[in-house]
């Protein structure tokens, strides 16, 4: 019997030559052109090129701190990419301040601003705050608050570093030492602003995330009163957030540390200006201690 068997039909799209493959897939994104590089040899010869992902890679990254790219071997535009891409390990900025990385699935920019980029009151006060090295973060140190009462954190970066037509949040990231106290109550208000748009909300930086019984677990307290002016208001520790509240409550991350939301906002095309970013409570008077703080982070919004 005479064989009817056929040779496989070729993939249309793939006769196409190399060059204009590229070109195609560089109108995409890294998540598509990384999926393209599955389906055929001609394919991922086409998604792996400088072509791509010369494209898809930020046309104006700001100045990097020497070393943070390797340059022997030079990489790959791909590698570039991935190298920048890996948020487990930012890349410092020139200042040694900042920290960035690009979002893998759209490529946009983002960043964390150290402890030492914000503006924090009394921070250079060594009776309220201290800096502290830090072994497991892009910067070398962070700051403790010894006893404050009276807490403001800002922070603050140019639209023109983000990417356009992007929806980002802050994030303050930070941990809490055995001894902290007074950041359960009264609540701290963190508020994110760009241009004339204003959000803010209230959150609480003392409290872990919820327990087995769906109860919210503060953290751990110790019977210890400041020496200063003032001492901590009675019956104020551990007060728990009244019912109906809405409340921000921070959560844990991968690499160990906490970090708590504090709003988000967009940075459209041609935004102009500042996003500003803080959390205060100056209220209540109560006194604090126990926040380590690492910075603000500042990412695409998921």
């Amino acid at each position: 019997m005479e064989s009817t068997a056929t040779a496989p039909a070729t993939c249309e799209i793939a006769r196409l030559p190399d060059d204009l493959l590229s070109a195609s897939l560089a109108r995409t994104g890294p998540l598509d052109a990384c999926r393209a590089a599955a389906v055929s040899p001609a394919f991922r010869a086409a998604a792996d090129a400088d072509a791509v992902w010369s494209s898809l890679l930020p046309r104006d990254l700001p100045p990097l701190a020497d070393g943070e790219l390797p340059t022997d071997p030079q990489p790959t535009k791909k590698q570039l990419f991935m190298r920048l891409s890996d948020s487990a390990r930012p890349v410092l900025l020139a200042d040694g301040l900042t920290s960035m990385w690009l979002d893998r699935a759209t490529a946009a920019k983002c960043y964390m601003l150290s402890a030492r980029k914000l503006g924090i009151i009394w921070g250079d006060t060594p009776q309220y705050w201290r800096w502290i090295p830090l072994n497991d973060s892009r910067f070398p140190e962070g700051a403790e608050l010894l006893d404050v009462c009276w807490l403001e954190i800002r922070g603050k970066i140019h639209c023109n570093m983000l990417s356009q037509n992007t929806t980002y949040a802050a994030y303050m990231v930070f941990k809490m030492s055995n001894e902290s106290y007074g950041l359960d109550y009264p609540l701290q208000l963190a508020e994110v602003s760009i241009g004339a748009t204003k959000s803010t909300r209230q959150v609480c930086l003392g409290y872990d995330n919820e327990g087995e019984d769906g109860e919210e677990v503060p953290q751990n307290y110790r019977s210890f009163r400041p020496i200063g002016l003032f001492r901590p208001r009675v019956g104020r520790r551990n007060r728990r957030v009244p019912p109906g509240v809405q409340v921000q409550h921070p959560q844990t991350r991968a690499d160990g540390w906490m970090e708590m939301e504090m709003g988000e906002f967009n940075n459209e095309e041609g935004e102009d200006g500042e996003v500003s970013i803080s959390l205060m409570e100056i209220r209540g008077g109560d006194w604090k201690k126990g926040l380590i703080l690492q910075g603000i982070e500042i990412r695409v919004k998921k």
